[in-house]
């Protein structure tokens, strides 16, 4: 039992060493961005009927700096302020699924070629959706519910008073706090994956193909799980056999899906727009997933690899100390919060 009980902690630790230094510099990304791209700026361009609003939304979706609690009422704000059934669709599928600090998690765990498509796969699953909205979706429709109104920094409406500072405390205090509980989670099932599960266990018992990308579509589309918290999850079940599309499809699933975004689209968008955004995210998962597993079949291309910077040890050291501490008083914050 103790070594069972050392080996997941130097899983874990291994883990949080490798992925630390980018997702440092990924939370200090998007405190940048957060200056730029405000949800206000946001919801002045997306409103309007059409495609090119549609494509806004799910361009702009990618690499927005929105703490997961943003994401549902900003996109119900854009549908209160005029924007389209179509591009409030397309905002909620790409948003999620991919971010600035993720891009450089999936670098680190997975390689260029996951960080790649995540992003590339977010915007055409958003357009997808959007698209399909504005053509099948409910209309004439009404938001009949109040929306709960985000409250972190990212969503307020305020002034900044200092740029520099409002960086800092969105890139190393909101955005931990926002991850924090759920970056824990992610990271202890990928170290118990990696020391309890025997080599090709998924392989073996699931196989390949849609069969394997069905099961993790499943276990995928009911929790919620954020799209860097996810990453270190994927990585440990591509290590013991799961295919990299299958893997892919529950990247795209656990972060675009939960119950508390299914619920207000059926609320707020109606039945239907919320059917459209559960089949646009399950078809766009599958289908993403076979390409990639076909890409891997008949191509030299390494669809897995973890990034390989020259970093000393005692950097990835201290970054995983300062990530540590950072997702701790995350998690505090967040629970006293409440």
């Amino acid at each position: 039992m103790e070594d069972q009980i050392l080996s997941f902690l130097k899983e874990l630790w291994a883990i949080v060493g490798e992925m630390s230094p980018y997702l440092l510099f990924g939370f200090l990304v998007a405190g940048m961005l957060s200056v730029v791209l405000k949800p206000e700026l946001v919801e002045a361009h997306l409103g309007g009927h059409g495609i090119w609003p549609v494509l806004k939304a799910s361009l702009l979706g990618v690499p927005l700096p929105l703490c997961s609690c943003g994401v549902i009422p900003v996109s119900m704000s854009l549908r209160k302020h005029g924007a389209s059934k179509g591009s409030t669709i397309s905002f909620l599928l790409s948003t999620p699924q991919t971010g600035v600090d993720s891009f450089f998690v999936t670098y680190s765990l997975l390689g260029p070629v996951f960080a790649i498509f995540r992003p590339l796969i977010a915007f055409i699953t958003g357009i997808a959706g959007g698209i399909l909205v504005q053509l099948f979706g409910e209309n004439p429709d009404t938001i009949d519910s109040p929306v709960e109104k985000c409250t972190e920094s990212c969503c307020s409406e305020g002034k900044k008073p200092n740029v520099f500072l409002h960086i800092i405390k969105y890139a190393f205090i909101t955005l931990p706090s926002d991850i924090g509980r759920t970056m824990f989670l992610g990271l202890a099932i990928a170290a118990v994956i990696s020391v309890a599960v025997p080599e090709d266990f998924f392989a073996d018992n699931l196989g390949t193909g849609l069969g394997a990308m069905l099961v993790m579509m499943l276990l995928g589309i009911p929790v919620y799980v954020c799209a860097t918290a996810s990453v270190p999850v994927a990585a440990a079940l591509i290590m013991k056999g799961v295919t990299p599309g299958a893997a892919l499809v529950f990247l795209m699933t656990g972060p675009a899906t939960n119950a508390a975004a299914i619920t207000t689209l059926w609320k707020v968008l109606g039945r239907r727009t919320a059917v459209i955004y559960l089949l646009t995210v399950a078809a766009c998962a599958l289908g993403f997933g076979l390409l990639l597993d076909k890409m891997a079949l008949v191509t030299e291309i390494e669809i897995v690899s973890r990034a390989h910077w020259m970093l000393p040890g005692y950097v990835k050291n201290i970054c995983a100390i300062i990530l540590i501490v950072m997702l701790l008083y995350g998690s505090m914050n967040k629970r006293n919060d409440h």
